[in-house]
């Protein structure tokens, strides 16, 4: 843990960032075991984007009027008063329109992390013990693209994905991977954590969706708990060896990684909502001032928020980053614990 300090005590010299209570993350050899749990978990339990979806199966035909596509009340949208009192007939496109958007923020997404991870293994040691396991999660999310693409495909909407300024510097974006390690494999958290958290929301909801939808969620999921757990472990591995001043811009940088990439994933872009005339009050109120869309942003990162506590990356400044990015909260006790719901 760092240093609990005052309010008024906020300059770096004065937050005790290497305090040795900071935890060193997993020991050398412990450290290559879970590398090598997590390369044989890769070969063993693998997918293929067209061997394990049967894509010209009749169950996973795209049809613009299939009240499947509806969506799901877990999405703030979906579950927003306006959603529900629109024709059936707009639910559906919306649903259409909304889904395909994230599918295909999740290929440029992976599209970015795997130029990351090349740029990143091409200087690594010969005897690196990242290299395997970076080289199968490559893989695996080529195969991502492959199935992302062809659902955008499938369903036949022309969608552009991420923000236009985030698009335009994706390529700068694998020039972290070698020099800023930690800051690179943030923003692969940053990335994966929310796209990951909506779709196990999803599933457990056990709300009816389209089968294709549900396939593809049910290969990512699987497969990017070990993507996940790469980056978890390195970053708690990695963080305390940094300076203590690169350690405290890390801790800010951190959650602003979250909080855009969350909302690259997360939030409709404008080309939607004109689209499909959503009101600006609306879009407002649920990205994110309504309570339960607030409880849903905090839920999203619970996660990183207990990565960072085992990280040094949680102090007093950083802190009030995260609660002025309205994504403070309890840090998760486990990995993809689910959020706490009450019964009225």
């Amino acid at each position: 843990m760092v240093a609990q300090i005052a309010p008024e005590q906020t300059t770096i010299d004065e937050i005790d960032l290497d305090a040795p209570e900071i935890p060193e993350g997993l020991s050398d050899e412990e450290y290559r075991e879970v590398l090598h749990r997590l390369s044989v978990a890769s070969v063993e339990r693998k997918f293929d984007a067209f061997a394990d979806i049967d894509w010209d199966h009749p169950d996973f035909e795209v049809r613009h009027d299939d009240p499947r596509w509806i969506l799901p009340t877990v999405d703030p949208l979906g579950g927003s008063q306006w959603y529900r009192s629109q024709p059936v007939e707009k639910q559906i496109a919306i649903g259409l329109w909304r889904q395909a958007n994230v599918f295909r923020v999740g290929w440029q997404f992976e599209n970015i992390l795997i130029r990351g991870i090349m740029q990143h293994v091409f200087s690594l040691p010969i005897h690196s013990p990242e290299y395997r396991y970076l080289m199968h999660e490559a893989t695996e999310e080529c195969h991502h693209t492959q199935m992302f693409q062809e659902a955008v495909h499938r369903i036949g909407i022309d969608v552009p994905g991420m923000p236009r300024w985030i698009r335009a510097l994706s390529p700068t974006f694998s020039l972290f991977a070698n020099r800023f390690p930690v800051v690179f494999f943030s923003g692969v958290l940053a990335g994966e954590e929310p796209i990951d958290h909506v779709q196990k929301a999803i599933l457990r909801s056990r709300e009816e969706i389209h089968p294709m939808m549900g396939r593809i969620m049910e290969i990512h999921v699987a497969e990017e708990a070990r993507h996940i757990s790469f980056a978890h472990e390195y970053i708690k591995r990695m963080s305390p060896r940094l300076k203590r001043r690169q350690r405290f811009v890390v801790s800010l940088i951190y959650p602003v990684l979250m909080r855009i990439l969350g909302d690259a994933i997360l939030v409709p872009p404008k080309e939607f909502r004109r689209a499909f005339d959503i009101p600006d009050e609306v879009i407002h109120e649920l990205y994110w001032e309504a309570p339960e869309s607030r409880k849903m942003l905090s839920d999203v990162f619970a996660d990183v928020r207990a990565l960072a506590e085992q990280a040094g990356l949680m102090n007093a400044v950083s802190r009030r980053v995260w609660r002025a990015l309205k994504m403070d909260g309890r840090p998760a006790r486990y990995r993809s614990e689910p959020p706490v719901r009450f019964a009225a």
